[in-house]
């Protein structure tokens, strides 16, 4: 993701085309910094894992705060669209709480929801930044082949397609959309916004940047799950809600969405569950991360797929 000097100045910039290309050819594979920004000046080696790692548990800080004149655990926001908790009640509503406690999912998951004999395939796309092209893992431990495994245990017989891109912006995955579509997906999950809140991007850009993937994905009637973000609180509180806001406020608008409030919910700011850098979940913090999601992309398989519109 983003170099913590762009959290610090609360500037930065969105990926350019060359940082997308490098990251769709090495993201998957290496642990290449090109696609996360430069490190802070002065910054090397110890300096630089130990200003990462605390910008990984600034975000449990923030999910972890009550904003000011509001309940500990507050009601979920009238009129969002679908939305499908996690294991925790913060994972029900924006703002709130964060349990970052998740207890560690068995290796091989009991089936739960055993599919009916001739339950058609689906194609599953997943659109995101660093946190789904398995940065820093083997592409077998990462998000979208873990969910694929867990959902293939559970009988569904479901391909996610990895079309995750190291470094990359909600801008970044509008103006690859239509590539990504290609491969023609019955489902969608949209996993972006952690760079725009590393960087400190306007959030109205976020929200405009979004809201045209959903409604693009909408007009060729592809059941879509919305995972939010959160933005480290060095940019300010204002900033911070304002982001936050920026999704659930997106799921309302688009209440057709499964909404699942917090991408790294049970895994943002536990050590145990995340790379040295604090930010990127590690192969265990990917599990949990599935285990957490199920019942949201459950949900979004379980929504009828129009195959009369094409999706190309």
């Amino acid at each position: 993701m983003a170099s913590i000097r762009a959290i610090v100045s609360g500037s930065g910039r969105e990926a350019s085309g060359e940082d997308n290309a490098a990251g769709r050819g090495t993201s998957r594979d290496t642990n290449r910094d090109t696609n996360h920004g430069a490190p802070p000046a002065g910054a090397s080696g110890y300096g630089r894992r130990a200003a990462l790692r605390k910008a990984g548990l600034a975000l449990v800080a923030l999910a972890a705060a009550p904003r000011a004149g509001q309940a500990a655990d507050p009601a979920p926001p009238s009129g969002a669209g679908s939305v499908a908790g996690g294991g925790s009640d913060w994972a029900r509503s924006l703002p709130g709480r964060c349990a970052c406690e998740a207890p560690t999912p068995a290796a091989n998951p009991t089936p739960v929801d055993p599919a009916p004999a001739g339950r058609t395939p689906r194609r599953l796309l997943m659109l995101g930044d660093s946190i789904t092209a398995a940065y820093g893992l083997p592409r077998g431990e990462g998000l979208p082949a873990r969910l694929e495994a867990a959902l293939r245990a559970e009988g569904r017989p479901v391909t996610v397609l990895d079309a995750g891109v190291s470094g990359d912006t909600t801008a970044g995955g509008r103006a690859r959309l239509d590539w990504a579509l290609a491969d023609r997906p019955d489902a969608a999950i949209v996993a972006l916004g952690g760079n725009d809140g590393l960087r400190g991007l306007d959030p109205r850009a976020t929200r405009a940047n979004l809201a045209a993937i959903l409604d693009g994905l909408a007009a060729r009637r592809i059941p879509t799950l919305l995972a939010g973000m959160l933005a480290p609180p060095n940019l300010g509180a204002d900033y911070g809600r304002e982001f936050a806001a920026t999704f659930a406020d997106l799921a309302r608008a688009h209440p057709q969405v499964v909404f699942y409030p917090f991408l790294l919910d049970g895994v943002a700011g536990d050590a145990a569950l995340n790379q040295p850098d604090g930010i990127h979940p590690n192969a265990r913090g990917v599990a949990v991360m599935v285990q957490r999601m199920l019942p949201a992309v459950r949900a979004l398989l379980d929504r009828p797929v129009d195959r009369a519109m094409p999706a190309g």
